[in-house]
């Protein structure tokens, strides 16, 4: 950017005008009170499941405290700032917002346990069940559930929520939030901002599962979690064949020190080899049916052959690849912010409009801006044909614009004299809060790394809380090999 068009941007002088207009999309004028209701998690998919969004009392407070009375109903799980959730009031840093309701069981199976599901709340919260803490949550952007098995009861039970979220004010993942919107920064949200769902499962059941398409070998590696050892039956289905394979229980391991992984844990690892190859791509976005049997427990999932890599062409120069070839990503950048829900989609009708239109629109890829989309985001990218890079979420302490941004910007050659290793220029001075940023993107990339879509990790934005980020992109690029990463789209490098 020339010096002459940065100073024209800015436009000295100017008076930005007051107020603003209310906007809304046409999901939400046509059913202003239908929350999303379909399975949340496609790629782990069981039956007996029951969706808890809808209305919800709510208060905020100054206190830890519950409260005595409520302030009203908030309809989950839209953010309260948001017009769509009905409130349309901000949760202020060092202030908490509590929800309840109740949940009524007709029955207790045996021989079930009953799990709790969130797919995100912004940032940190508190859960009980019947007044038993079940535990706590810290990042607004990453799914998380409890097993609530040893406190249910038949009939009435109770559900409490407390939230704090202090935005831009404090070190937490946050992408554009922030508390004073304007310019490229949004409307902060806090709370529930994704479906809350309740699920029985087998006393042993499928904890964690991971697929991983080996496209030259034209092989699928499919890995297991349960408590102990179980037989069990992979089922992939494609075009017009499908494949059984079969577990023994001799074959799984004790897990040890893995990364996501539940404490006692046995696992196992199947290589599957397909009777044929069915490339995925954005002109043919074929997806294979996969079920997976394992004891008592069922779940139905889908993946997809692929393979993204960097290579060269014919001519020597290095080039992004796509199934072996040289593919040109042709996308754009999707902040999935939306004018009455925020973050949350209104619906699935409207992600299923928005990804459609960049598809028809000439888009092969989007590039997710500093955020992370319910799952059935990706699933709807995954079977309609669009390549997806994935940013993950920027913290750390309040931006310095005129650093990491404006400086750069006029004069690049600062960005490879500047090393990202000087953390407090990049607001990055406290070592808990880098220690938990890069947990937290390591977690990401797991709670992600099964959607087909997703073609590149990318690490840090714009030196926006960026710190030692070829470090990180080893530690990324060895847990996940099968994805390029770009360590930060600018402009640090």
């Amino acid at each position: 950017m020339r010096v002459t068009d940065a100073v024209k941007a800015i436009r000295p002088g100017r008076r930005r005008a007051a107020g603003h207009a209310a906007l809304s999309t046409v999901w939400s004028e046509q059913e202003p009170g239908r929350t999303p209701d379909e399975y949340p998690r496609p790629q782990l998919r069981r039956d007996n499941w029951s969706c808890l969004n809808g209305l919800w009392k709510y208060a905020f407070t100054d206190h830890a405290d519950r409260p005595a009375v409520f302030d009203g109903e908030i309809l989950v799980p839209f953010s309260p700032e948001c017009a769509r959730s009905g409130v349309l009031r901000r949760l202020e840093p060092g202030r908490y917002l509590w929800y309840f309701r109740t949940v009524f069981l007709r029955g207790i199976p045996s021989g079930k346990r009953l799990l709790l599901h969130f797919g995100a709340v912004d940032e940190r919260c508190a859960v009980w069940w019947n007044g038993n803490l079940l535990g706590r949550h810290r990042n607004g952007y990453l799914a998380f559930s409890f097993d609530v098995t040893d406190y249910i009861r038949e009939g009435c039970n109770t559900l409490w929520v407390r939230v704090q979220d202090g935005t831009d004010s404090e070190d937490c993942c946050r992408g554009k939030q922030t508390l004073n919107p304007g310019g490229m920064f949004y409307t902060a949200h806090s709370g529930i901002w994704q479906t809350v769902w309740l699920e029985w499962v087998p006393e042993n059941y499928i904890r964690r599962m991971k697929i991983t398409p080996l496209f030259d070998s034209c092989e699928v590696r499919i890995e297991l979690e349960l408590a102990r050892p179980e037989p069990a039956e992979i089922l992939v289905r494609g075009e017009s064949t499908a494949y059984l394979h079969r577990v023994g229980r001799d074959d799984f391991r004790e897990v040890r020190e893995k990364k996501g992984s539940c404490p006692g844990s046995v696992s196992v690892s199947a290589q599957v080899a397909l009777p044929e190859l069915c490339p995925w791509s954005p002109e043919r976005p074929f997806l294979y049916d996969l079920e997976i049997r394992a004891g008592e427990d069922s779940v139905r999932s889908y993946f997809a052959m692929r393979k993204f890599s960097v290579g060269t062409d014919g001519r020597g120069f290095p080039r992004l690849m796509l199934n072996n070839r040289p593919y040109f990503f042709n996308g754009v950048l999707d902040q999935g912010y939306w004018p009455e829900s925020l973050c949350t989609p209104p619906s699935d009708e409207a992600m299923i409009f928005d990804i459609s239109g960049m598809k028809e629109l000439g888009f092969n890829m989007l590039r997710k801006h500093i955020k992370i989309e319910p799952m059935r985001w990706y699933y709807h990218c995954d079977r309609i044909g669009m390549v997806v890079w994935q940013d993950m979420v920027n913290g750390g302490e309040p931006l310095n614009l005129p650093f990491v941004c404006y400086l750069p910007t006029m004069f690049p050659f600062v960005t490879t004299r500047v090393k990202d290793g000087f953390y407090r220029l990049f607001g990055r001075k406290d070592r808990a809060a880098r220690l938990r940023w890069e947990e937290d993107c390591m977690a990401a990339a797991a709670q992600l790394e099964n959607c087909p879509c997703i073609g590149m990790w990318v690490l840090f934005n714009e030196g926006w809380g960026q710190f030692d980020a070829l470090r990180i992109t080893e530690r990324i690029r060895k847990a996940d090999p099968t994805r390029p990463v770009d360590h930060a789209s600018g402009w640090f490098d």
